[in-house]
């Protein structure tokens, strides 16, 4: 039984982890920016996958005019611009996007006005169409970026699994703590500092660099397995730190693709870095609770505990090669995606 829930929970990190871009949350995004009134330009980016692009299409109210011509396929998305003209503006009215209740897929919608405020919005399968606001609204922004930050961790292998592997490294919940602490610290840092500008930093670089990260704490597992206790080990709190900051980066690269409203930069940046930090503790209590599971099962069967949450031999090192062999594919197609 326990050699059966240890390579279930392998087996289940290995197909999710998948592809390159494992972190990136693809949303589709659409901005709408008035130039002039009644004018706007239309910024709108499919999610694609090679030469296949995702069946949605921007719907504006019906007396608007202008539609794209052409469209490009770039960086993992379809992305088409045009000009649209639409009498009286588009405030009160709505925007849908067609085909997004058959899919799977969110939409953030960002509508700039000629003031510089902005109106930003999450679509989804159940609420496909949203109604253009004269004013911004705070909590609409707060709740936007919460959601946003809380899928971008959930569906980020590669940040899950590097704070997957210091769970694996910690001893007690004290030292759980100061870990997780020091992670949240140090992405949160370069995550401000990214997002606003103060920093730049190339981002396949840090994407090569974050699978890197995941392969040392992979290796760390297995040297304590063998009786070598190395920093990661010993000081755990040092090593998320410090590897935080790339984290940090790498969440920016894809709040930076979203975008931020202009006029309410700290609120939007505080709420995704909230919905991130929550997203990684439902990852930890989901984890804890499942290496709780097994080590009562292993109790049951007469086993003895060697570890916190679960014995050492059947999960711990099982789960390290697989971690380490994940991210070790990651950093070779992510170094390899430096050249075209």
């Amino acid at each position: 039984m326990i050699r059966r829930l240890a390579w279930l929970l392998g087996s289940c990190l290995a197909v999710s982890a998948g592809p390159a871009q494992a972190h990136e949350v693809r949303p589709g995004y659409l901005q709408v920016q008035e130039t002039a009134a009644g004018q706007y330009d239309v910024l709108w980016k499919v999610p694609a996958n090679g030469e296949y692009r995702l069946s949605l299409y921007v719907r504006l109210p019906a007396d608007c005019t202008g539609k794209p011509t052409q469209g490009t396929f770039a960086g993992g998305a379809f992305v088409e611009r045009w000009r649209a003209k639409c009498p009286g503006g588009l405030v009160g009215r709505t925007i849908a996007i067609d085909g997004l209740s058959a899919t799977r897929t969110d939409v953030l919608a960002r509508i700039e006005r000629l003031d510089g405020t902005t109106q930003t919005v999450r679509l989804t399968p159940g609420q496909p169409s949203f109604e253009v606001t004269a004013v911004p609204d705070r909590l609409q922004v707060t709740k936007t970026y919460f959601v946003l930050g809380v899928e971008h961790i959930l569906l980020g292998i590669d940040h899950l699994l590097f704070v997957l592997g210091l769970l694996f490294l910690v001893g007690s919940w004290r030292r759980l703590v100061a870990t997780v602490t020091a992670f949240t610290v140090a992405h949160s840092i370069t995550l401000a500092a990214a997002t606003l500008g103060w920093v730049h930093v190339a981002q396949a670089p840090v994407e090569a660099t974050i699978a890197l990260s995941v392969m040392f704490v992979a290796a760390e597992i297995l040297r304590g397995a063998q009786g070598h206790a190395g920093l990661a080990a010993r000081a755990p709190w040092i090593v998320a730190f410090v590897f935080g900051l790339l984290h940090g980066f790498g969440f920016a690269g894809a709040l930076r693709q979203v975008g931020l409203p202009e006029k309410d930069i700290p609120l939007a940046l505080l709420f995704f870095n909230v919905g991130v930090e929550v997203g990684q503790l439902m990852f930890i209590a989901a984890v804890v609770a499942v290496l709780s599971t097994v080590t009562r099962l292993f109790r049951r069967q007469g086993g003895h505990e060697r570890g916190p949450w679960y014995s050492e031999a059947l999960i711990r090192t099982p789960v390290a090669y697989v971690i380490g062999s994940v991210a070790a594919f990651w950093v070779v197609q992510r170094v390899g995606a430096f050249w075209p």
